[in-house]
């Protein structure tokens, strides 16, 4: 009797080691594939099962969660979410993430193992720690500054603080309030379809997403270039450029809207945007220079983020002299972002140097406690500091006697460069208006915002539009916010 109980037993041992061995293959080494499988809704339950954690603008939250009752419990909601849309993105149950939302998900889902004070326990538990925070280098009033003056035509603003890097701004026009894709039911799907039908195409990022011809603002990079060459020596000689002037190996003739630019020094050139000589300059600066300039400050750059995505912007490698004018003055294949343009201001107003941009200060656990940091971030010398000097003087005349007087603000030392783009099929679209800055109060040492406006207004009349009058005041008004602190 005793040697069946042993048998028993033993055979009872040899189940519970099976049941075990199978437990662990199951729990441990085929865990991936079981929490990757599609009808596994334990992950999602678990994901929206827990507030997120908020978006903090100004030290205050744009973002929360609402309490829904339901299986997937919390639906993202947000303060003023057209306002911060370009920057929050959308957290969706139903489609995901985007901008913010996306690249710091692991921070505000929880799922980030920075959070958790004991990470291994969570490990073993399964358990998630509160989502944290993320603190963004936005300025509230530069936001709704630039929010306010675009007034619902489609553009893009962008806002960088020259000496640190940190994103002031970001808006795109026409926006939309991410809050309506939040959960998983008719409306939120009503809403994508409604949103991704729409021509205006308000869920397009204009500011980091789009990429523009930026027309004549590119006429710093082109100065720039020149200046460092040695091609331009002195700003007040006169130039040895003809008016209107004929493009290398063609028969097409470059004009200017105005009079009074053959031969004009680059002083004038540059307060009146005379095409003519800034196309020579390219191409006597040479495609070589010219690349390495426009490089320099950005352009081409397939890696930037913010710590979201940036669309590249784009100056031709391969180039003829003919397309080098047109890419000179900001036509032909080159194209930017509103962000990228802002760089380059910022770039003219930091005595050369420029810093990555940046838009998150720090993240944070629930509590408050420091997850990480911005950190320092190397500058890069784009051009000799001589020639930032000169360029700044340029830039101060296009705002006090020149195309952009209209972003002149008393007491306050204003740099800017108009732009008016063409394009479409034979230019016969209507032109993209630009405007790029940077604003330094008197009693300050430095520049403390540089600015790119683009304002794409299709109700105005093709000859209403000029970076001067639509974009510049938009402009004035976010150097403003930003120097009222």
């Amino acid at each position: 009797m005793t040697k069946y109980i042993r048998h028993a037993a033993a055979f009872c041992a040899l189940l519970l080691v099976a049941l075990l061995v199978n437990a662990t293959r199951v729990q441990v080494f085929q865990a991936g594939p079981y929490d990757d499988n599609a009808a596994n809704r334990r992950a999602v339950i678990a994901r929206y099962g827990q507030p997120r954690g908020d978006i903090l603008v100004g030290g205050k939250p744009v973002t929360g969660s609402r309490d829904t009752r339901e299986q997937l419990r919390y639906e993202r909601t947000y303060t003023d979410g057209p306002l911060y849309a370009p920057v929050t993105g959308f957290s969706s149950q139903e489609y995901g993430t985007t901008l913010l939302e996306h690249a710091e998900d692991g921070v505000l889902s929880g799922t980030d193992p920075m959070l958790a004070p004991f990470p291994l326990w969570n490990d073993l538990t399964r358990g998630r720690p509160p989502g944290g925070k993320v603190v963004t280098t936005l300025r509230p009033a530069a936001q709704r500054a630039a929010y306010k003056g675009l007034a619902g035509r489609k553009g893009a603003v962008a806002a960088i603080e020259p000496s640190t890097g940190r994103i002031l701004a970001l808006v795109s026009a026409p926006s939309y309030d991410p809050a309506e894709l939040s959960g998983n039911g008719p409306a939120a799907k009503a809403a994508w379809a409604r949103l991704n039908g729409d021509p205006d195409k308000p869920m397009l990022n204009r500011a980091v997403r789009q990429t523009y011809p930026p027309g004549s603002t590119f006429k710093v990079v082109t100065a720039a270039a020149a200046l460092d060459a040695g091609v331009i020596t002195d700003v007040d000689a006169p130039t040895d450029s003809p008016a209107p002037y004929t493009l290398p190996g063609t028969t097409t003739r470059l004009t200017n809207e105005g009079d009074g630019c053959k031969d004009a020094p680059l002083r004038e050139a540059f307060e009146w945007s005379c095409n003519t000589v800034f196309a020579k300059l390219g191409v006597d600066v040479g495609a070589h220079d010219m690349v390495a300039t426009a490089q320099a400050f950005g352009f081409n750059d397939t890696d930037l983020r913010i710590p979201f995505s940036v669309a590249t912007s784009t100056f031709d490698t391969s180039v003829d002299r003919a397309q080098l004018a047109l890419s000179s003055i900001g036509q032909y294949n080159t194209r930017a972002t509103p962000l990228q343009m802002a760089m380059v201001a910022a770039a003219v107003a930091n005595g050369g140097q420029m810093r990555p941009p940046y838009l998150v200060e720090r993240t944070t656990r629930r509590s408050g406690s420091t997850v990480g940091t911005a950190g320092s971030r190397l500058a890069q010398q784009v051009m000799r500091p001589a020639t930032a000097v000169r360029l700044r003087e340029l830039m101060t005349d296009v705002v006090e006697r020149g195309t952009g007087t209209n972003a002149a603000i008393p007491g306050v030392i204003v740099g800017g460069k108009t732009g008016t783009a063409q394009h479409g099929v034979g230019n016969s679209g209507i032109p993209y208006a630009w405007f790029v800055s940077w604003a330094q109060d008197e009693q300050d040492m430095e520049p403390k915002v540089a600015v790119a406006v683009v304002v794409e207004d299709a109700s105005a009349n093709r000859g209403e539009i000029s970076g001067g009058g639509d974009a510049a005041p938009i402009a004035r008004a976010v150097m403003e916010a930003v120097l009222a602190g």
